[in-house]
């Protein structure tokens, strides 16, 4: 795999967005239509009592992706209500055509005490060409379970030979941090499939081997199929130190298939590294692969998780 960094395409902090958010652009991950390619991403918000909420907006962009065509004006999916799985936020959102219609497989947050955060992944749909999108219901369609106790998330679906299949990640352990002063979490990619897109089958393993350590934590799964190959980008940073030590943050990693059953992971044949210089240069993460206009893209954000925006690299056969 060989890419061309086209650099960064959107900052945020150059542009009005819902909720008065100033920073971020997380998670980019697309739509392409016949005309345009819309651009889902998560921002931030702080509360009123100064605690993050993230919220779903998008921008849409010409099919070379040099013109910004529009930018949402309202986040396009509400947060849950009191107690729900989804109520302190959603990041982030993958979305999938079926039928007409447009699936969006949310993950959801909510605060925890002793621990920062707990995740699943809910399900909304659209009738409006992902205008906005209504939840099917206000719990999710994927979470913690026997062996997969809790931070289930990142979810990624595509469908492939009319079986929906769906990369994500749940937590394996929550291990105590002296830098951070919390407790700190790991979490590993898994695979589930669905003949509907609703009930999920899960497969029950780890499928991308650590190249770190044991504590290494695997983040946002991305596939596609092309030339005869599965491929998925994802990131993986060490499980503490990672937000401010650019040798422990998020950097990008590959594994390729032949059946979407066994993946071969070859980091080093990604052909995408953090650049000597400028806005990629400490950390690449939420990378998102996709077909537009018969090439190959990979969208992903760069220093400090995307805070100001995200940037494209295309493939070059």
């Amino acid at each position: 795999m060989v890419w061309k960094k086209l650099g960064k395409i959107f900052d945020p902090t150059n542009h009005t967005l819902p909720n008065q958010c100033r920073e971020y652009a997380k998670s980019p991950q697309v739509l392409v239509n016949d005309n345009f390619v819309r651009i889902y991403f998560c921002t931030v918000q702080n509360d009123e009592n100064d605690k993050s909420l993230s919220h779903i907006s998008f921008v849409d962009f010409d099919l070379d992706f040099s013109t910004i065509i529009q930018i949402s004006n309202s986040p396009v999916i509400s947060l849950g209500e009191l107690g729900c799985f989804d109520e302190h936020g959603i990041f982030p959102i993958n979305v999938v055509r079926d039928e007409g219609r447009i699936l969006a497989y949310t993950t959801g947050w909510s605060r925890r005490t002793a621990v920062s955060v707990e995740t699943s992944v809910g399900l909304a749909i659209s009738e409006n060409n992902g205008e906005s999108f209504t939840k099917l219901g206000s719990g999710p369609v994927l979470t913690s379970s026997l062996h997969e106790p809790f931070l289930v998330c990142d979810s990624f679906v595509a469908m492939f030979n009319n079986i929906f299949h769906m990369w994500y990640i749940y937590g394996i352990e929550w291990i105590e941090s002296s830098i951070e002063g919390s407790p700190q979490r790991v979490y590993k990619i898994a695979h589930a499939t669905s003949v509907d897109g609703v009930i999920w089958a899960k497969e029950g393993k780890t499928i991308i081997p650590d190249k770190l350590n044991v504590h290494e934590s695997q983040a946002l799964p991305s596939v596609i199929y092309h030339n005869g190959l599965y491929h998925m980008y994802f990131c993986y940073r060490e499980a503490t130190d990672f937000r401010s030590n650019p040798k422990r943050a998020y950097k990008i990693g590959y594994a390729y298939s032949q059946d979407l059953s066994s993946w071969t992971r070859e980091d080093d044949k990604s052909g995408l590294d953090i650049s000597e210089t400028g806005w990629d240069s400490e950390m690449q993460c939420y990378p998102h692969i996709f077909h537009c206009n018969n090439k190959v893209y990979l969208l992903y954000n760069g220093n400090e998780f995307g805070r100001y925006g995200f940037g494209l690299a295309v493939l070059e056969e």
